[in-house]
């Protein structure tokens, strides 16, 4: 028995296009000999549709759809990731595959487990399935599982307790065969965990296993693919190469495969970057981004992303020069554009304006400085930036860290304008590991040399906003800085068990979580964060804005 795994990056919403990408995924798999073919979880609308799903006609269009595809499927069995409505349903959807076979809609299997935690709210919009769905195909008992029963949250170390086990229900049910349909999203070194996982159900519950999950990026949510097949003593028969779309017949009964290796850590963080920006800008409508080039790692960083994602001539670069900027950033900044072919490079000085906004706000607030003339700076660039955006209708990508929005070390206005934040899940310490990274694999990126100045990398990061100025002078070290952020925002831990843990002082950890917490407002108005961390700002760390409570021993 064949299968074909269609690993695919659907468009949310787009189920015409959809569709037309699971009929050529079709055609390939009758090429390839295959009996079955197998997409991703709501591959049908994209996953996750969120409120799109309230849209009134998204449902006879799906109906529409698979009904299409089901008369071009010929004798070639089909499993599509849907949305469905079934009257009577406390909610108004269930998440489903819709078996096609013989021309028509044969029956549909309904996910059970609905999660609701990280970038997940499946319960807002869907109703839980009843029993485990099994068929016969080529004479195996085939089971299906959709994403959350097969993972369950073990994927990303979490135990939600479940009452119910689907994959144990499939097996009891006497199937030899499970075939998972998934949008599972990219995290950092989750891959290892996702396929000791997959080993472990197909030992369990005797069965071989196939899964294939969606790849590509939809807004700030990653996937990955490395779709798997796995046999029933846990060895690895398949793998699919992560970050790209590919629909590939796997033999069920012959001799494994060859399994596409899995990236290094930062690798597959890099893969995941690139895939994120290229799938925002692309899936937006748009083909050209800009960005601000201050000569310093962060802009850095994104514009080479960008300029792998997109290709150099795609990418502008605007440096926004005011008196505090140094000669020497500047040069950074010109030779970053040259290594990397940008399209374009714009120098646009910001002193005049600068000066202008000092004299009008002299009558209701005397003497202008500090961090008041520090921040107009700031939204000097960023309304700068947003008119050559609005002019050329290019997507102004923002170059933010975590270390810096976790602590409010940002502009609102200023250089938090942009439509993404491709490194607001990086830590500043990952900023630096991820330049050296790419620096030191340049010509097997496709870069023609290293595409960050040393300079960049190596000097004291600074804002430039006022003379000798540093980030260290309002903010502890970053190795520093980077434990507390991430013991407390992705660890959820304590002061006192970061304190033991990091050996820094408790009065210090104390100190940088509360302006963690009262950076709040700030990160709701940011632009979307591309997630590649278990916990991200953003969706999936909902945090109230005008909130009071703090530790008992804070």
């Amino acid at each position: 028995m064949k299968v074909a795994l269609a690993q695919l990056d659907p468009v949310v919403g787009d189920v015409v296009g959809n569709a037309d990408r699971i009929e050529q995924a079709v055609r390939q798999a009758r090429v390839g000999g295959a009996s079955i073919l197998l997409t991703p979880e709501l591959s049908l609308v994209g996953y996750p549709p969120r409120d799109l799903l309230e849209r009134r006609d998204l449902g006879p269009a799906c109906v529409e759809a698979l009904e299409r595809l089901a008369r071009s499927c010929g004798d070639l069995a089909v499993l599509v990731g849907t949305p469905r409505q079934v009257p009577g349903d406390p909610r108004p959807w269930r998440n489903s595959m819709a078996l096609l076979r013989g021309g028509r809609i044969e029956a549909f299997a309904d996910k059970i487990l609905l999660p609701t935690y990280d970038v997940f709210d499946e319960e807002r919009h869907f109703t839980s399935g009843g029993g485990a769905f099994s068929f016969s195909l080529d004479g195996r008992r085939v089971g299906i599982a959709l994403c959350e029963d097969l993972w369950q949250a073990d994927d990303v170390g979490g135990v939600r307790g479940y009452a119910r086990d689907p994959i144990a229900e499939l097996a009891s049910a006497g199937v030899d065969l499970i075939l998972a349909a998934s949008a599972s999203p990219f995290l950092r070194q989750k891959d290892e965990r996702r396929g000791e996982h997959l080993r472990q159900v197909a030992r369990r519950a005797r069965v071989q296993l196939v899964l294939v999950n969606q790849v590509g990026a939809n807004d700030e949510i990653v996937f990955d693919g490395a779709s798997r097949v796995v046999d029933a003593d846990g060895s690895l028969r398949a793998r699919l190469p992560s970050f790209r779309e590919v629909v590939e017949v796997v033999d069920l009964a012959g001799p494994p495969g060859s399994a596409a290796p899995a990236e290094e850590p930062l690798g597959e963080l890099f893969a995941a970057l690139c895939c994120g920006v290229g799938g925002y800008v692309r899936k937006s409508g748009h083909e050209r981004v800009l960005l601000g080039l201050s000569g310093g790692i962060d802009s850095a960083l994104v514009a080479t992303i960008a300029a792998a994602a997109l290709g150099g001539s795609k990418v502008r670069g605007v440096m926004l020069p005011s008196r505090h900027s140094s000669a020497g950033s500047l040069a950074d900044a010109r030779e970053l554009a040259r290594r990397l072919g940008l399209g374009a490079l714009e120098e646009v000085p910001i002193e005049a304006a600068h000066r202008t906004l000092r004299e009008v706000l002299q009558a209701p607030l005397g003497e202008v400085e500090g961090l008041v003339d520090e921040n107009l700076q700031s939204r000097l660039r960023g309304v700068i930036l947003m008119a050559l955006s609005n002019a050329r209708g290019e997507l102004l990508l923002t170059t933010g860290n975590k270390s810096e929005h976790a602590v409010g070390y940002a502009t609102l206005y200023g250089d938090m304008c942009g439509a993404l934040a491709p490194i607001g899940d990086l830590l500043k310490t990952d900023v630096w590991d991820l330049a050296r990274w790419i620096n030191a694999r340049a010509r097997g990126l496709g870069f023609s040399e290293p595409p960050i100045p040393e300079n960049s990398i190596e000097k004291a990061p600074s804002a430039e906003l006022r003379p000798n100025q540093t980030d260290q002078d309002s903010l502890p070290p970053y190795p520093v800085l980077d434990l507390v952020v991430e013991g407390w925002v992705v660890e959820e831990r304590s002061a006192e068990e970061i304190a033991r843990s990091s050996g820094i002082p408790l009065e210090e950890v104390r100190r940088i979580t509360a302006m963690i917490d009262r950076a709040e407002f700030k990160r709701r108005q940011a632009p979307p964060i591309l997630k590649t961390s278990r916990r991200s700002f953003g969706t999936g760390r909902p945090m109230p804005i005008a909130a009071r409570w703090r530790p008992a021993s804070r």
